[in-house]
């Protein structure tokens, strides 16, 4: 008898991706509501209000292609990520970035972003595994 574990799934998909797409799709939709009211007219920085929006948006599609499957889903999510982290550590580091990102948000965004980053990178090096199988 094999010792191998099955892990729960939900929808034919792994609990974890359920609570990722979850979590994504609920972020992109807090991004986009904010992003559309900030550029209704506030005093924020207008690339901030479109930054937010367009991170929305993004998140969401591509929260969708993590849901069905596709490749382009999660390489648009890893890239997403990164670019979040990226500019959420130079703004923390007072470098140059987006201008109005919030510093109280970028160190929660980074942590965030490193933990999916992870998840995903775990994933994919347990999917290549279980490819290469003979």
């Amino acid at each position: 008898m094999g010792n191998t574990r099955t892990l729960p799934t939900f929808a034919g998909r792994h609990v974890g991706i359920v609570i990722l797409v979850s979590l994504q799709s609920l972020i992109g939709a807090i991004h986009v509501f904010f992003g559309l009211w900030l550029l209704s007219g506030t005093a924020m920085d207008y690339i901030y209000r479109i930054y937010t929006t367009v991170f929305g948006l993004t998140t969401l599609f591509f929260s969708f292609g993590l849901w069905i499957r596709k490749s382009w889903g999660w390489f648009g999510t890893v890239s997403t990520l990164l670019f979040v982290a990226i500019a959420d550590a130079l703004t923390l580091l007072n470098l140059p970035s987006i201008s109005g990102i919030p510093k109280f948000a970028a160190a929660a965004e980074i942590v965030y972003s490193v933990i999916v980053l992870l998840y995903l990178s775990t994933l994919y090096n347990q999917q290549r595994k279980k490819s290469h199988k003979i």
